[in-house]
């Protein structure tokens, strides 16, 4: 297959694959398998294996790993690479020219057959957040975070009691670490027996490297941004997300279902906290911004963000569209219960994200793949 175009899936902080039944990017493999020939993309659809948490060098090479074994199982062949959240940062360290990373793999070789890069809601310029999950407690609150959202996106639903406890972490990012220990147990106990052991297990393995966080800081992508130039023969995109400032607009799109309005309470806490990019920390031309602010009919500025991500953040190499979207809406996971297979939103954000919305922007990023 030495015509084929391959396209590899790059999850982002938490691209949980090896749990197996959190299909983090089910929902998306599935339409970019029906819509990528439309476009003349034959080849394979893959989903590059991570480690949520370690550094961007270690998940690089992961990615070149998984790179070369598909470009040797199918005889050759092109690469483009989708990336979402921090995902986004890895394509483009592994695409970067000269990249040292801890792998055996050829990467220079793997990389030059490289057409396109997309990255989805990619913290290219960092967030806030990174700063919270970096203490002792918040390394607690991202495991217990990580664990609650493959709760949600597998079951459909968090008891709504957890939703509230953990809406009130993250509100006060003060609590007794003993309600942290109970919100984990409380959740975990929902689990299969031979499941509990795998996630247990899981994070033991991921809470060993948690460089990731650093790296996401503002300052940590300054740095990375300073050394990781783009490859000239490679088309970068980006798909910019943004949810909805909190407030009785958000609130009503919620729903009414109590269960949305709890998790509301949570996604409004994450809001707030992304919120705290100051201005000099986006590097966005201002007709980037201008035009972009065109799309949302509201002004765009460094406090809007999907929930984790500063939208601003996200910009980088050519735009191929904007979505009122939370950072989980864009990969599928939104509220369509009785699709099959079902969507289950990860928090109520009230963006009014929908499988309509998904499937132009995922069709605008087959396009964008195949015109490379």
């Amino acid at each position: 297959m030495a015509g084929a175009h391959h396209v590899l899936l790059v999850p982002g902080f938490f691209g949980f694959a090896n749990l197996g039944e959190f299909a983090y990017f089910g929902h998306v493999r599935d339409f970019l398998v029906q819509a990528l020939p439309e476009v003349g993309v034959r080849g394979e659809v893959d989903v590059v294996p991570t480690i949520p948490t370690a550094s961007l060098e270690r998940r690089a090479a992961l990615l070149a790993q998984t790179a070369a074994k598909l470009l040797e199982a199918k005889g050759g062949g092109s690469l483009s690479l989708i990336g979402h959240s921090s995902g986004g940062l890895d394509a483009r360290l592994f695409a970067s020219p000269g990249a040292k990373l801890p792998t055996s793999a050829d990467v220079e070789r793997i990389a030059s057959t490289l057409r396109a890069i997309v990255t989805v809601a990619t913290p290219h310029f960092g967030t806030p957040l990174a700063h919270l999950f970096s203490s002792l407690f918040g390394q607690q609150l991202l495991k217990l975070l990580s664990l609650s959202t493959i709760h949600a996106l597998r079951a459909g639903r968090l008891p709504i009691s957890v939703v509230l406890r953990l809406a009130g972490v993250f509100r006060n990012r003060k609590a007794p670490a003993n309600v942290v220990d109970q919100l984990w147990a409380e959740l975990l106990h929902d689990f299969s027996a031979d499941r509990r052991t795998g996630i247990e297990k899981f994070f033991t393995e991921v809470g060993s490297d948690r460089d990731l966080v650093e790296q996401l800081t503002p300052a940590g992508t300054a740095t990375f941004n300073a050394s990781t130039p783009n490859r000239p023969e490679v088309r970068y995109g980006c798909v910019v997300t943004r949810a909805r400032p909190p407030g009785v607009r958000s609130f009503l799109r919620a729903g009414i279902d109590p269960y949305a309005h709890a998790t509301h309470s949570l996604f409004v806490a994450l809001y707030r906290l992304a919120s705290r990019t100051r201005a000099n920390q986006v590097h966005v031309p201002r007709n980037r911004i201008a035009a972009l602010s065109r799309v949302y009919h509201s002004r765009v500025d460094a406090r809007a963000n999907d929930g984790m991500v500063p939208t601003l953040s996200q910009v980088w190499g050519e735009g191929i569209g904007a979505a009122w979207a939370d950072h989980h809406d864009i990969i599928g996971h939104f509220d369509y219960p009785t699709h099959v297979p079902p969507h289950f939103d990860w928090v109520a954000s009230g963006t009014g994200f929908d499988l309509h919305r998904f499937e132009l922007i995922w069709r605008d990023v087959a396009a964008f793949v195949g015109a490379a």
